[in-house]
């Protein structure tokens, strides 16, 4: 990917000296060569810090609710966004997080991200594909799948195969990891509420550990409902996780669900479509029908 940084370093130092934008949104090296961080770049000059590799993994389009609302003279902030990350930076534009005319989006390649272990991450060998959305330009062009795909829902096909018992005890093992460290809610782009229900101090779980099974539960079955028909599945909450808890099963679940119910719907992919879970109109089908161009067909 070195030949994509050198062109990204290039654009940047291009809009930064015009003074386009005020800010680039992009990535620097960590404290490890695998360790790739988000970095806000405002001059040209800082721009030899800029990494783009393998292991640059961390997605940039929510720190755009914050960058995009800065006033800055009217300036546009600058964004990198691998394919994946244009489908989160749509979903904020669908739900006015982020205003458009306030962000230049570039587009860049990817050809996968590892981990720190030099293995694809799991939602890259789910890949949803290659192709850019929202974007103002494209640098390095479409990068190319020259991996076997993995099926994104066999996963969860797995899980519904099996019993409830079965099913609840899977889920108490993986829930009953989680430390409540809220590196998935603070990483993923749908989770932008201005308070979240799980800061309110009368909440009695505000900022702390799992006291007991029924929180371990509560904060990530609600997380998963209220993402439930927006989530991108871009997989960061998978990726963030210190105990390596498959978060991202929760959210394709729901997908798959929605999918069966209301037809194939991918949430960022196009700012017309409306989402099923969160839209209304006199004309929707009942819940429990797929819709057709005549009338609707059951599903069981």
């Amino acid at each position: 990917m070195q030949n994509v940084r050198e062109l990204m370093i290039k654009k940047a130092g291009e809009m930064l000296s015009s003074g386009e934008v005020y800010g680039v949104l992009a990535w620097e090296r960590g404290d490890f060569a695998c360790d790739q961080t988000p970095a806000l770049f405002t001059s040209p000059e800082s721009l030899s810090r800029l990494a783009y590799d393998e292991f640059t993994a961390p997605m940039l389009s929510k720190y755009l609710i914050n960058e995009a609302k800065k006033p800055n003279e009217g300036k546009k902030v600058m964004v990198f966004l691998k394919p994946c990350d244009t489908y989160n930076f749509g979903h904020l534009l669908s739900e006015h997080k982020v205003e458009r005319d306030r962000v230049y989006a570039v587009g860049v390649a990817c050809s996968g991200i590892f981990s720190r272990e030099k293995t694809l991450l799991e939602k890259c060998l789910a890949c949803k594909g290659m192709e850019f959305h929202h974007c103002d330009e494209v640098i390095g062009g479409e990068g190319k799948i020259t991996w076997d795909k993995l099926d994104r829902f066999a996963g969860v096909e797995m899980i519904e195969s099996m019993t409830p018992s079965e099913r609840f005890e899977f889920w108490r093992g993986e829930l009953s990891r989680c430390i409540r460290c809220n590196a998935c809610r603070n990483v993923c782009p749908v989770c932008s509420c201005v308070k979240c229900v799980f800061d309110n101090p009368g909440s009695g779980v505000m900022s702390k550990s799992n006291a007991d099974e029924f929180e371990e539960n509560m904060f990530h079955i609600i997380r998963a409902f209220h993402v439930a028909g927006r989530c991108t599945d871009c997989g960061e909450c998978s990726r963030v996780c210190p105990r390596n808890i498959p978060l991202h099963l929760l959210n394709r679940k729901f997908i798959k669900d929605v999918n069966a119910l209301f037809g194939p719907y991918q949430a960022g992919a196009s700012l017309d479509d409306a989402s099923p879970l969160t839209s209304y109109s006199v004309n929707d089908p009942e819940p429990g029908y797929k819709d057709k161009a005549k009338g609707g067909e059951r599903v069981a």
